[in-house]
């Protein structure tokens, strides 16, 4: 697999596997399988495929918020998989993530200031004025005022909670953030401010992004590379331009077909998907996508296509394109 040759944060092979009982039988989830995929300093990854495919689950399991099953996760070429929970925190510095939902993130009882000052107290020994400064200087470089500090979580809008939840992840100046659905809750126009709001500082405080979204139009517009996922196997990756202009897995085209075109006098090829998404408890042998795929051959029910390099950087988990 091509990797960027400098990954920030990397993951080899990961898989999540959870057991749970149903009725009177033993039942293994399998969340996410063999996921492999890196993140370079300063790229912004995006993450998308269909709502329980596994998604979250390996923006936790990059985070050290999921143990994985098997496999080894990297940051900056530390292995960090097997961290105790106490050095686990003081990784914390570097990692965080963003919710989907601001308003859960937070805390109603506590003043914003309080909110965004708990990283500070807990990892750093700022107290008093500097902690004050420092929080102000958090909630301009978002885009609020310093009077918010003083305000309780009901007194502000989803976007401008979306702000404050951001603000309190850069407090340790972390060089990796999961966005997590981060705009899925807001309106649309709000959902445009945060996604401006995220690449600006990805430039002016340089970080990293892996990017989960389901929306493929903000994804093209944040991503640096795009990686399509399906019931928690990694189907295609490649560039934004690879992705979006020259989709190779059947998955990926059916996805990208469904993107709604602003303009109403054109008319586009949509590729529905036929049946369900199958249950991670029971997924299908070979290639997971193999009971929807309209291509689908013999070798597609009984090997698992690997992840292919088709051109520099792209590649494609898949036997018939």
């Amino acid at each position: 697999m091509n990797q960027p040759a400098t990954p920030l944060v990397e993951s080899r092979d990961v898989s999540v596997h959870y057991t749970r009982w149903v009725g009177s039988r033993r039942r293994t989830v399998y969340a996410l399988d063999d996921f492999s995929i890196a993140v370079a300093p300063g790229e912004t990854v995006g993450l998308v495929g269909e709502s329980g495919c596994g998604k979250s689950t390996a923006g936790r399991a990059l985070l050290g918020a999921v143990k994985p099953t098997k496999g080894r996760v990297l940051f900056a070429g530390r292995d960090v998989t097997g961290l105790t929970r106490r050095n686990w925190r003081a990784m914390r510095r570097h990692v965080q993530m963003i919710f989907q939902d601001p308003y859960s993130a937070l805390n109603p009882r506590i003043k914003i200031r309080d909110s965004i000052a708990e990283p500070f107290l807990v990892h750093t020994r700022k107290r008093g004025a500097e902690l004050d400064a420092a929080v102000v200087e958090l909630l301009e470089m978002v885009g609020m005022t310093a009077g918010a500090a003083d305000k309780y979580p009901h007194a502000f809008s989803g976007g401008q909670r979306q702000r404050i939840v951001i603000a309190r992840a850069l407090a340790l100046h972390p060089s990796f953030l999961v966005a997590d659905e981060a705009t899925a809750a807001l309106d649309v126009s709000i959902q445009a401010q945060i996604v401006n709001l995220m690449v600006e500082l990805k430039d002016t405080v340089g970080l990293s992004y892996l990017f989960i979204s389901h929306n493929l139009a903000v994804v093209r517009h944040v991503s640096d590379r795009v990686a399509i996922m399906y019931l928690g196997h990694l189907m295609e990756i490649g560039s934004h331009r690879d992705i979006y202009e020259n989709p190779t897995h059947p998955y990926s085209q059916a996805l990208l077909s469904a993107v709604p075109v602003p303009d109403p006098t054109t008319r586009g090829s949509r590729q529905p998907l036929r049946g369900d998404l199958p249950s991670p408890m029971d997924p299908p042998k070979g290639c997971r996508f193999n009971t929807r795929c309209p291509l689908a051959v013999d070798q597609c029910f009984h090997e698992r296509p690997p992840l292919t390099e088709r051109s520099s950087g792209h590649l494609v988990a898949c036997w018939v394109n």
